[in-house]
C-alpha cells in the first residue's frame, strides 16, 4: 500500500469514529432522560480534551513520542471506552465513558494531520486529497444507518414482494420516539469496532518519530512557544475568528439532527429517523468536491478570501434554516454548503498553520488552533444550546424554533467582517518557519 494511500485510509477511520456517533447523541441524551446541564457536561467532554490535549498529548506527540505509536494507543483505549456508552444509561457511567474516550480521540485529530503533512511533499496539493478520506469516512458512517434504525415491524406488515420493494420498505420505514433513540446505541458500538480497527491499523503508518526541540529550546514547551506566536496580530485575529467559526460550527450539530427529525408543526422538517444521518452526511459528500478544489483555490484566491467564503457558507445555510423550513428539499439541498464551511475555513486554517508555524512544535500549532475549532468554540455552544433548544420545545413556539439560527448566522457575519478588516498574513519563508 503507498504512503498516500495509507494516509487516506488513517483520516477514512479517524472521522468515521467520530461521524458514526456524533450526529445522534444530540437527541440521545434526551431520551435518557438527562437534565441540559448533564447534557452539557457529556457534550462538553469533548472540547474539554481537546484543551488538555495542547497542554498534554501533543506536548507528548511533538517532542517525546512517535506519532503513529501515540494513535495507536489512543484508539485503543479511546475505542474501549466509547464501546462502553451503547451498555449503559446512567449519567456517571456515560459522561466517565465518553470523557475517556475523547480524552484519548481528541489528540489523534492533530496527530493524523502531524503525520500527513510530515508524509507530504506539497502540503496545499495533497493535504486536501489525503483529508477527503475523513469526509468519505464520515459518509461511510452515516448512510449504514438508513438500514439500521429501520421499524422491522412495520417493513414485515407491508409484505413487500421482492429486493427492490423491500428495500423501498425499509427506506420508508425509519424508526421514530423512544424506538429510535434505542437503536441509536448501534452508533455507539459502530465507533468503537472502527476505533480499535484503527489502532491496529496505526502500527503500519509511515514512522514520525519525534521532534526535539532546536538547539538552546529544549527546556521550552512546545505549546507554549506556539501561545507566543499569538503575539503576531494576524495570527491572533484568525484564533479569535476560528472561535467564533467553531461556536457556530457546533451550533449546527447541536441543532440539525433535532431540526430535521422534529414535525413540520413545531418548525422541524419531518425528516424520518434512519434518513437524519445521511440528510446530514449530503454535506460531506459536497466536502469531497470541494477537497478537490482546495489547493486550485487557495493559490487563485489566497488565504483570506477562501476562509471568508468557508464562513459565509454557515450564515446562508442558517439563513435559510431560519427562513424556509417549510420546504423539505431546500434544507436537503442546502447541506451541500458543508463542504465550503469545512475545506475553506478549517481545512484551511490546518494548511496555514502548518506553513507558518515553525518545524519542531507544528502538532502543538495544530493543537493550539485546535483549542479553538474544538474546544472553545464547542464548549460555549454545548452550554448554551441544549437549554436553548429544550426552552424552545417546551413554549412550542415555532417562531422561537427558527429564530435560534439566527444566533449562529450573525455570529458568522460578524466573523467574516472581522477577516476581511484585520487578518492581513505575510509571506511565508519558503523553509516554513515563522
Amino acid at each position: 500500500m503507498s504512503v498516500r494511500l495509507k494516509l487516506f485510509a488513517m483520516m477514512f477511520l479517524e472521522f468515521f469514529i467520530w461521524g458514526a456517533w456524533l450526529p445522534m447523541i444530540f437527541g440521545y441524551l434526551p431520551s435518557l432522560k438527562f437534565e441540559p446541564w448533564q447534557q452539557t457536561l457529556i457534550l462538553n467532554a469533548f472540547p474539554a480534551s481537546a484543551i488538555l490535549a495542547m497542554f498534554f498529548s501533543n506536548q507528548f506527540a511533538d517532542r517525546n513520542f512517535a506519532a503513529e505509536k501515540f494513535l495507536a494507543v489512543s484508539h485503543l483505549i479511546g475505542g474501549l471506552a466509547i464501546l462502553g456508552c451503547a451498555y449503559v444509561t446512567d449519567f456517571w457511567s456515560f459522561f466517565i465513558l465518553m470523557l475517556v474516550h475523547c480524552v484519548f480521540y481528541v489528540p489523534t485529530i492533530s496527530i493524523t494531520n502531524s503525520i500527513a503533512f510530515a508524509s507530504m511533499k506539497d502540503a496545499q496539493e495533497e493535504f486536501g486529497i489525503v483529508r477527503m478520506g475523513g469526509t468519505i469516512g464520515w459518509i461511510a458512517a452515516a448512510w449504514p444507518f438508513t438500514f439500521i434504525l429501520v421499524d422491522w415491524e412495520a417493513v414485515t406488515a407491508a409484505k413487500p414482494e421482492g429486493l427492490v420493494s423491500w428495500v423501498e420498505a425499509a427506506l420508508k420505514n425509519g424508526l421514530a420516539g423512544a424506538a429510535l433513540q434505542e437503536g441509536t446505541k448501534w452508533t455507539y458500538i459502530v465507533a468503537g469496532v472502527a476505533s480499535l480497527l484503527l489502532a491496529v491499523f496505526s502500527l503500519g503508518l509511515p514512522h514520525t518519530p519525534p521532534k526535539k526541540a532546536a538547539e538552546g529550546e529544549s527546556g521550552s514547551l512546545a505549546w507554549l512557544e506556539a501561545l507566543r506566536l499569538l503575539k503576531h496580530p494576524f495570527v491572533l485575529v484568525l484564533w479569535l475568528v476560528t472561535f467564533v467559526d467553531a461556536f457556530v460550527h457546533n451550533c449546527y450539530f447541536n441543532w440539525t439532527g433535532s431540526f430535521l427529525g422534529a414535525a413540520t408543526t413545531a418548525g422541524g422538517v419531518g425528516i424520518p429517523g434512519n434518513w437524519i444521518m445521511p440528510v446530514m452526511s449530503v454535506g460531506q459528500i459536497a466536502e469531497i468536491l470541494t477537497m478537490f478544489v482546495l489547493g486550485m483555490t487557495l493559490k487563485n484566491l489566497g488565504w483570506r478570501t477562501t476562509m471568508i467564503l468557508g464562513v459565509l457558507g454557515h450564515a446562508a445555510r442558517f439563513a435559510v434554516y431560519s427562513l424556509f423550513p417549510e420546504h423539505p428539499w431546500l434544507i436537503v439541498a442546502v447541506q451541500v454548503l458543508h463542504g465550503i464551511c469545512y475545506a475553506f475555513f478549517f481545512a484551511t486554517v490546518y494548511i496555514f498553520v502548518d506553513e507558518f508555524f515553525p518545524k519542531d512544535m507544528r502538532s502543538s500549532a495544530q493543537g493550539l488552533f485546535n483549542v479553538m475549532i474544538l474546544g472553545g468554540g464547542a464548549l460555549v455552544a454545548n452550554a448554551v444550546c441544549p437549554t436553548l433548544i429544550q426552552s424552545t420545545f417546551k413554549t412550542g413556539d415555532v417562531t422561537d424554533f427558527r429564530g435560534l439560527f439566527l444566533v449562529p448566522l450573525v455570529s458568522a457575519v460578524v466573523a467574516a467582517v472581522a477577516l476581511a478588516l484585520f487578518f492581513h498574513p505575510p509571506k511565508i519563508n519558503s523553509d516554513k518557519t515563522a
